[in-house]
């Protein structure tokens, strides 16, 4: 069986090494490691070629095989991301709060990187690097474990990666690939208490409820994309249409594309029309309810129960028309994973109470899902987009990657 312990001891001598680098020896590191990315585009490609000929061969759906394609200009995009974090703060070593106590001891409250962050992944390459960079900026060291269909495209890029680093200061093994795909590795590393401090899953359901059942390690749960617009019937019904055709088409195939679309029975008969035409050029397939069908016609397909709590990841949209908002968001309260939801209006009031009352990490007016991003929050990158409530929430950034630590200076007092 492939040795995930020798991996850890490696994994946790460079977390201890890393955490003793200043911030400029972290961002020299990043920089290099953007450039290196640059510098081997070709050999990046080819490895990713062998991963998109075998998931052709293999019949993934082409909105699949678009998360696991990489180009010239994907890899510049990632080599960029990479860079925008040297521009922000290190995470590590800031003083949250201090104290003194009456008796004279001082209490200091300071950040501090996790250790060793395990990240298991499914099918998108970029992941590798954006999630080794953030570690790396927030001291952490981290062991990627990535799906199968992209093995030869993060082969690629973490050898670049470490490459990189052997010319800085910070270790090259603090950038770890668990070379091995199989489900038995995955398992092992879930419980590999001694060595990984932390697991992050990104990915879809399966994967999500397989680490959160089966890890002993602790787990920050990032959560399955199923998201939702309401349009209300003071909508903009022009802007209703663009941000559905946005947050459905832009990228199917990721965890902040539209997946369900409500629509207030008031404007239901104007707006559908107009949202089938738009989504029509697109070949997107509609799951109504018997409204949605009455309004137009069969060519919509009956949804089923479970339709409405699918993440897609396709061109298909649920979609129902509701009485008022407070169906809606009974149906978002039921069906959604709480991920990012929108609704489009022009009034106020009801934008502040679908803003107070619906409960996601990531809560619209006016504006696409498609912003639940780590780079479009200005965060630099992401490591994943929590839905839980604790610890973390949304786009997990360089702050979510840090914990803390208590430092207390006394002059010899006891208690």
């Amino acid at each position: 069986m492939y040795d995930l312990t020798a991996l850890g001891i490696r994994a946790k001598q460079a977390a201890a090494a890393l955490s003793q680098c200043s911030s400029a020896e972290k961002d020299a590191a990043l920089l290099a490691i953007a450039d290196a990315l640059q510098a081997n585009v070709s050999q990046i490609l080819k490895a990713n070629q062998k991963d998109l000929d075998a998931a052709q061969a293999n019949g993934m759906s082409k909105a699949m095989q678009d998360r696991l394609r990489l180009s010239g200009e994907r890899i510049e995009s990632i080599a960029n991301a990479v860079r925008e974090l040297v521009s922000l703060p290190d995470p590590v070593g800031l003083v949250l709060e201090g104290s003194r106590r009456p008796n004279g001891i001082s209490i200091t409250k300071i950040t501090v990187p996790l250790g060793v962050v395990g990240i298991i992944f499914e099918s998108r390459p970029n992941v590798t690097v954006d999630c080794a960079a953030l570690c790396l900026k927030s001291g952490n060291a981290c062991i990627l474990r990535g799906g199968k269909e992209a093995i030869h495209s993060n082969l690629a890029l973490t050898q670049v990666m470490q490459q990189a680093l052997a010319g800085t200061a910070v270790p090259a093994d603090a950038v770890l690939l668990v070379e091995d795909t199989s489900r038995e590795t995955a398992t092992a590393l879930m419980k590999l208490n001694q060595y990984v401090d932390v697991l992050i899953p990104r990915g879809g359901a399966g994967l999500i409820q397989a680490v959160v059942q089966n890890a002993t390690v602790p787990v920050i749960e990032t959560g399955v994309g199923n998201c939702h617009a309401f349009v209300d019937q003071s909508a903009d019904l022009e802007m209703a249409v663009r941000i559905v055709e946005n947050g459905k088409t832009q990228r199917p195939s990721v965890c902040n594309a539209l997946e369900t679309l409500l629509v207030h029975q008031d404007i239901a008969g104007a707006f559908l029309p107009l949202v089938k035409q738009r989504l029509d050029q697109h070949n997107v397939e509609l799951r109504g309810c018997p409204k949605t069908r009455e309004i137009l016609g069969d060519c919509v397909v009956p949804a089923t129960e479970e339709d409405y709590y699918t993440e897609f990841l396709d061109y298909i949209l649920a979609v129902k028309v509701v009485a008022d908002m407070d169906e809606a968001i009974a149906h978002i309260a039921r069906y959604s994973s709480h991920h990012s939801e929108v609704i489009i209006t022009n009034n106020l009031e009801n934008s502040r109470k679908f803003t107070s009352m619906v409960d996601s990490a990531a809560v619209y007016v006016n504006a696409s899902t498609r912003f639940t991003d780590g780079g479009q929050f200005g965060l630099g990158a992401e490591i994943g987009i929590s839905t839980q409530k604790l610890h973390a929430r949304g786009p997990m950034g360089l702050r979510e990657l840090v914990s803390y630590k208590y430092v207390i200076h006394g002059d010899g007092q006891i208690r």
